[in-house]
Parts: structure tokens; C-alpha cells; sequence
């Protein structure tokens, strides 16, 4: 997998990707506790909301986005995203009202749905060979799991020496870092003219390809079910850390870092797990394990009430990071097997798309409903939500097999132009 690594314009590319992605990470520990700071135990419907304007931005505007750039050189394109992205991280440790996340947020993810299908569309360019393009998608799914692994931990230790307002300096750090390596990245030459089609049509291909697709409609499903854990966990952590256990701004960091641990050891274990038990065992085992999950996370404000609520709460959260993983990490087969090259990038924007379409769902009831009806009731009813989309999506699935999901795409279907 590593071999890959020898191709330096991909080596560039991905460590701007790595330290994006621990700004990132940063930046989700920092807003949290901005959020706890200005709005008390009601953090958990502010980030619910700026989750919400999160995915909004990244719904409306990724295809619609990724269609207006597909003519423009890829360069500009990251370099203008990352200085974009870091002026609004600049603009956090200033904020003073609720409202002005909300705006600052919106145009920070504005940028960051720019910058992720056209780095996605890149790479398929930077890397020719199949072989090393399925090595790229592995290895960039560990680099997700990483960062959700080391930047609450590094988000952890820098707590100790600065505020949490300080750390968004360190998220600005990280969107420049990857704008100046970007930079300095040879890439290949762009050709405007390999993109005839209306604004239209570009726009919507990606999602007709979807429609088209049974596999691909039930990964749409399967989104959901992703959705629902990742918004307990993003929305509400903060407040079973330091509301429901009473622990201190650290425990935050090692609550997210359970949570990315998870996530990060099934994708190490993925190539022997896919290669023993077959994609679609994996996908929906790590479903199944979900609303299980959510369920046994109702009974934590019970736990904490009585003293217990410390270190289930870090169990859930590493078994939760494991399930999501599971069914992430098989998933870009399911999007290189059911594309081309010359339709991939436009798949691949719109499972980012339709796959933050769901979060329109899940943080809102993650947010609004852990604020007014408690955290039990939430996890109780995101576990519902789950349960939904594992049944739907394993009686949208063609067949349960321990062989590949799919085969090679047809002679007919590599003949499909965007």
C-alpha cells in the first residue's frame, strides 16, 4: 500500500490532506468547547445548528460547485480553497455571539466543499494505474481515522498550555500548511476541454449514476446509518463529558480519541477482514453493531446518575468509531467498482453530497432534541433512525455474498462519457 508513496505529486497531496485534516480535528474540539462556553448546556443545540449550516453548505453547493470548477486548473482551486478556509478559522478566537459561528462556519465549509471533490477528482489523474489508485482510497481513509484519533489527542495536550480559543490558531495553521504544499505540487496539465456537457448536466450526472445503481442506492441508506452515530458523537460528546460525567476540558479529547481509535483499528484490520468474510459481511456487520451501540448509549446519564458513566461512555465511543469504519471503509469499492474514469469524479461528489444529506437529519435531531428531551431520549431515537436504515439498506441489496461485491465494470458502462 505504501508503494504508492513513491509517486511524490501523490506524496505532497496527501500529507496536505493529513495536516488539513488535524486542523480540522482541532478545530472540531475548539468549537465544542466555544459552543459549552457561550451557550452553557445548551452547546449541544448550537453545534447541532452549525453542524447543520455544515452540511447545508456542503449538500446545495458541493455539486453545483465541483460542476462550476471542472474547467478551472485544480491548483488555484485548493490553494484559494485552504487561504479561505484559514482566514475563517482566524476569525473564531474573536467570536463573542452565537450567531457569528453560524456565518463563520457557513463560509468555512463553503470553502472545505470546493476544496474535497476537487482533491478527490484529482487523484485519479495523479495516480493512472488502478492498482495504485485502490491503495490512494485505503490510505486515504486511514488518514480520516488519524486524524480522528490524533487530533483530540494532540488537541488534548495543547490544552494544557492554552485555551481553547488558542487552538483555532492551530487549525488556521494546518488549511495554510496544505495550501503552500499544494503549491509547490506538480500536477498534470489540465485540459478545459475534456468537460463539454451544460452546467446542468454536470451537475447531476453523479447522482444519475446513483439512481441508476443498486448497490449505489443502498449505500445511500447506508449513509444514514453512519449518520446517526456521527452526530451523537460530534454534537453531543461535549455534553456527556463535562454536563452528564462532570469531567474536565481534556476528557473531551479522550472521549473523541476512543471514538477515532475504533474507527482507525477496523481500518487497519480491513484488508484481512475483506479478504476473509467478503465487503458486504463487513458493511453490514459493522451496521448492525450501530444501533446497538446508540441503545446502550441511552442508558448513560442513568450510569452517571449513580457514578458509572466514565468509562462506558469511552467503551461506547470506541465501539461506535468501529462500527462507522466498517462500513466507511469497504465503501469506496462500492464507488471505484460502480464508476469509470471518466465518471468517477463526479461519483465520487455526489456520495459526498448525498452522503451529508443525511447530517441535515442527524444533527438537527442530535442538537435540538438532546437539548429539550435529554441525551437517553436522543441516542434511543438515533438508534431508531439506524435500526430503519439497516433494515432498508439490506433489502435494497441485491444479494449477500462472501464474493466481491461487484465485478469489473462492463465494456458498456466504461464507455460512459460525463
Amino acid at each position: 500500500m505504501l508503494s504508492v508513496l513513491r509517486n511524490r505529486s501523490y506524496a505532497r497531496l496527501l500529507a496536505a490532506q493529513l495536516v488539513a485534516l488535524t486542523g480540522t480535528g482541532l478545530l472540531t474540539v475548539s468549537l465544542g468547547l466555544l459552543a459549552f462556553g457561550l451557550a452553557g448546556r445548551n452547546a449541544g443545540a448550537v453545534l447541532g445548528t452549525a453542524l447543520t449550516i455544515k452540511m447545508l453548505a456542503y449538500v446545495c453547493l458541493s455539486p453545483v460547485i465541483n460542476a462550476l470548477v471542472a474547467r478551472l486548473p485544480k491548483k488555484p482551486v485548493l490553494i484559494g480553497s485552504d487561504l479561505v478556509r484559514a482566514a475563517m478559522a482566524l476569525c473564531l478566537p474573536l467570536i463573542s455571539d452565537i450567531w457569528q459561528i453560524y456565518v463563520v462556519i457557513f463560509l468555512l465549509q463553503a470553502a472545505s466543499a470546493t476544496f474535497t471533490p476537487a482533491f478527490q477528482s484529482l487523484i485519479p489523474s495523479v495516480l493512472t494505474k488502478e492498482k495504485d489508485y485502490t491503495h490512494a482510497l485505503s490510505l486515504s481513509r486511514l488518514a480520516y481515522d488519524a486524524e480522528a484519533l490524533v487530533s483530540p489527542a494532540l488537541a488534548g495536550i495543547l490544552l494544557t498550555a492554552l485555551s481553547y480559543r488558542q487552538l483555532f490558531l492551530g487549525t488556521a495553521a494546518g488549511f495554510l500548511v496544505s495550501a503552500a504544499l499544494v503549491a509547490t505540487t506538480s500536477l498534470p496539465r489540465h485540459d478545459p476541454k475534456a468537460y463539454p456537457e451544460s452546467l446542468w448536466h454536470r451537475t447531476t450526472f453523479g447522482v444519475r449514476i446513483f439512481w441508476k445503481d443498486r448497490h449505489l442506492r443502498s449505500l445511500l441508506v447506508l449513509n444514514l446509518v453512519v449518520a446517526a452515530p456521527t452526530a451523537l458523537v460530534l454534537v453531543n460528546s461535549v455534553v456527556y463529558v463535562q454536563q452528564i460525567t462532570g469531567r474536565p476540558e481534556t476528557g473531551l479529547a479522550l472521549t473523541l480519541a476512543c471514538y477515532g481509535g475504533g474507527s482507525m483499528t477496523v481500518a487497519l484490520l480491513a484488508p484481512w477482514l475483506l479478504a476473509r468474510f467478503g465487503n458486504a459481511r463487513v458493511i453490514f456487520s459493522g451496521a448492525t453493531v450501530i444501533p446497538l451501540t446508540l441503545a446502550g448509549a441511552a442508558g448513560i446519564p442513568a450510569a452517571a446518575g449513580a457514578g458509572q458513566g466514565w468509562l462506558p461512555l469511552l467503551g461506547l465511543w470506541l465501539v461506535l468509531g468501529a462500527g462507522t469504519s466498517a462500513v466507511l471503509t469497504p465503501s469506496s469499492r462500492l464507488l471505484r467498482d460502480a464508476s469509470t474514469a471518466a465518471n468517477r469524479p463526479y461519483v465520487f461528489t455526489a456520495q459526498f453530497s448525498l452522503s451529508h444529506a443525511c447530517y441535515l437529519v442527524t444533527y438537527p435531531l442530535a442538537g435540538w432534541m438532546g437539548a429539550t428531551a435529554g441525551l437517553g431520549w436522543t441516542s434511543a431515537a438515533l438508534a431508531i433512525l439506524a435500526t430503519i436504515g439497516v433494515a432498508g439498506a439490506f433489502l435494497s441489496w441485491p444479494r449477500l455474498t462472501r464474493a466481491p461485491i461487484r465485478p469489473a465494470p462492463s465494456e458498456e458502462r466504461s464507455s460512459e462519457q460525463p
